[in-house]
């Protein structure tokens, strides 16, 4: 697991702002804000791809080159994830991209949380391509495994990365069991789900703040 707030960097600042009441009525700022740290996430992660050596051809010679060797597919689940998502797409521009439309279901009662409904996706050929399923808050994980699982149906990848802005130990622990296969990228880990899985301090509903009430 990789977290950016390990070390202080221009995210905590971003972080800062993304959790703070009165910037968050800026909702072009709060957007932009969870871009910036898809991005710093997507080039972390661009760090342990693989790469082909080649040559390429300038106006003044040849120049030693470097160029991923396997295909990027970027996921995401709608609508929270689209700023994120901008963010990684703005570091891997020749991806393709997946998107699955989930969300909250009715409560199931003291055993489980809640159902997660599943009425939309669409996704190329993943077989042997990297995958990155990115969502700006990891709470229960439960949205994000059965998302997981879901885009299998398009094929089995080469390695898969998961990446969110902001995470809480109950999320972590519950993807890391489920898919242990799936390396997680995060901004920070906070302290805790309340009773309403939200994520404590976190910031609030994410999809609301970038794109309005529902």
């Amino acid at each position: 697991m990789f977290l950016l707030s390990q070390k202080p960097s221009i995210a905590d600042h971003y972080l800062a702002e993304l959790r703070d009441v009165n910037i968050q009525k800026d909702r072009m700022k709060f957007r932009r804000n969870i871009e910036r740290i898809g991005e710093l996430l997507a080039y972390e992660i661009s760090k342990t791809l693989a790469y082909r050596s080649e040559k390429v051809e300038t106006q003044l010679g040849t120049a030693p080159s470097r160029s991923l060797l396997q295909p990027v597919v970027l996921a995401t689940i709608l609508r929270a994830g689209l700023p994120l998502h901008q963010g990684f797409l703005n570091i891997f521009d020749h991806a393709d991209n997946a998107f699955i439309g989930a969300y909250r279901g009715h409560n199931l009662g003291d055993d489980e949380e809640f159902e997660v409904e599943m009425d939309y996706i669409t996704s190329p050929d993943l077989t042997g391509k990297t995958l990155i399923l990115v969502d700006p808050m990891l709470a229960t994980g439960s949205s994000l495994e059965k998302a997981y699982h879901a885009l299998l149906r398009f094929g089995i990848p080469a390695q898969t990365h998961i990446a969110s802005v902001i995470a809480c130990p109950e999320g972590v622990n519950f993807l890391q069991n489920r898919i242990p296969q799936c390396r997680l990228w995060l901004g920070v880990v906070d302290q805790k789900l309340n009773e309403q899985f939200y994520i404590v301090p976190g910031l609030g509903d994410a999809g609301d703040l970038s794109f309005g009430a529902k």
